[in-house]
């Protein structure tokens, strides 16, 4: 929870944040913030507050641009993070890796646990791990629980590509990072995903590059 001058001295933080306008500044992989965890928010920065930092991780998500955006990749050590994917993929694709469009949310000390014991391998990437994605197989189905940022309960089961985004998303304010659970072999820069990799699934990049797929 922190005491009440961690509380101003974190509040005091955002609030310089935000004086810069528009898209803040994103973290990348190295800056410990991303390492360290995050703490529960529990009206840390009051109702004001927390809609003018969930606007702009809004606005710098959709920026970057990515689907969702966590309160670490930013530099703040609190349990939020933001999802949205209008899903802009081929039928193709979108049949295989279940991407359906995500509205706008905010996921206020979400946690999560599979469904079921399917698991899912896809390339993945990072907004803090900029020009690089590697193969992650995640659960295909996850319960995840939480709140709003209006406090309302948060009880939902997710899966295909939604799902993989709030495992994601939750796992950035847990300290772990996606190459934490890729597969080391696969990793790629972006542009040898879009050149060699870009088929529905890793099938022909697992051959290739010498890894396993679930």
């Amino acid at each position: 929870m922190g005491t009440p001058s961690e509380r101003a001295r974190l509040a005091e933080r955002v609030e310089q944040l935000l004086a810069g306008g528009g898209p803040l500044p994103i973290v990348v992989a190295g800056e410990p913030v991303l390492r360290r965890g995050t703490e529960r928010y529990d009206g840390q920065l009051g109702p004001a507050l927390l809609a003018r930092f969930v606007e702009a991780l809004r606005v710098t998500m959709r920026s970057a641009p990515g689907v969702g955006l966590a309160a670490p990749q930013v530099g703040v050590p609190l349990r939020i993070a933001v999802i949205e994917d209008p899903a802009p993929v081929p039928e193709g694709v979108r049949l295989v890796r279940g991407r359906v469009p995500q509205p706008f949310r905010v996921l206020v000390n979400p946690a999560y646990e599979p469904v079921g014991g399917t698991r899912a391998a896809f390339f993945e990437g990072c907004l803090s791990v900029p020009g690089w994605q590697a193969v992650v197989a995640r659960p295909a189905e996850v319960r995840l629980t939480g709140q709003d940022e209006h406090g309302r309960a948060l009880d939902e089961v997710f899966s295909g590509w939604p799902a993989r985004i709030v495992q994601h998303e939750t796992d950035h304010l847990d300290g772990v990072l996606y190459l934490d659970r890729a597969e080391s072999r696969s990793l790629s820069s972006h542009q040898a995903v879009t050149e060699r990799w870009s088929q529905p699934t890793p099938q022909e990049a697992a051959r290739a590059l010498g890894f396993e797929l679930p």
